[in-house]
């Protein structure tokens, strides 16, 4: 009897991350021996119960990494290149969120998209759009926890560039435009990418920022990170441990399909 199993539903991405889990369960043996056995348990964890943190949590930390490869990308080019007074003060400004604790950056969200607040109460009033408590509010805040750790090694691989290539392509009639895309950025792709690995990392694990935003509602705006934080405090210890690897082979598979990304793009 052949069983057919449509890609990409909750039964396909069960059986792929059972495959995934019982693949590393050798290498967390030798590591962790203590957490090999809760990772063969982990395999037969049922979907329903982790697929939306998962989800959501992916979701989130894909569409805030795209939006500040886009920003970051823009804004580290504008610091490299442009002279202006108030250039450090604004980098200052903008490298903020790295450094604040992620609930002070949290808090200032909530004042600024609140229901009562400058951004909150024009949207709420002109569009009848809520971000407080939804994806898109924990979207948000990880774009602004996250927008630093592009904009920093975007900025700094820009700088790297030997001017005069750019100086050489104005002189053979390229535009701005054809400069930045055939000369300048893929000088920065390494650098960039760098900066977009660290970024994709953090959003997945924010959690300050997200609580304070986006609360912690089961199967809305509960990511991973915040699941893991309320099984803790049910003193739930077995969902713990198996959030806590989930996302860990997350992150791992992610970092080593990027590695592998940038070792063929520099053999191509």
């Amino acid at each position: 009897m052949n069983i057919h199993i449509r890609p990409y539903s909750p039964e396909y991405c069960q059986a792929v991350l059972n495959l995934s889990l019982r693949a590393w369960q050798p290498v967390f043996a030798q590591l962790f021996p203590s957490l090999a056995s809760c990772l063969l348990q982990t395999a037969h964890f049922t979907m329903p119960e982790i697929f939306p943190a998962l989800y959501l949590s992916l979701k989130v930390a894909l569409i805030a990494t795209a939006v500040n490869l886009v920003l970051g990308t823009l804004a580290g080019y504008f610091l490299a290149r442009k002279r202006f007074i108030g250039r450090e003060l604004l980098d200052t400004i903008l490298v903020l969120p790295m450094v604040l604790p992620p609930t002070v950056m949290g808090y200032y969200l909530l004042v600024l998209l609140g229901k009562q607040g400058s951004i909150g109460k024009w949207l709420n009033d002109s569009f009848g759009i809520n971000l407080i408590f939804t994806w898109q509010g924990a979207v948000i805040a990880a774009v602004v926890v996250t927008f630093p750790l592009i904009t920093k090694p975007a900025r700094a691989a820009f700088e790297n560039i030997t001017p005069n290539l750019e100086k050489m392509a104005t002189v053979f009639g390229a535009s701005r435009r054809q400069i930045f895309f055939n000369v300048t950025l893929p000088l920065a792709w390494r650098g960039i990418l760098a900066g977009v690995l660290l970024a994709f990392a953090r959003a997945l694990g924010e959690f300050g920022a997200t609580l304070m935003v986006a609360g912690s509602i089961p199967n809305e705006t509960q990511t991973l990170s915040i699941a893991v934080y309320e099984a803790v405090q049910a003193g739930d210890d077995a969902l713990a441990n198996k959030l806590v690897i989930i996302i860990s082979l997350v992150c791992i598979t992610m970092l080593l399909s990027a590695t592998a990304l940038a070792k063929w793009k520099r053999r191509g």
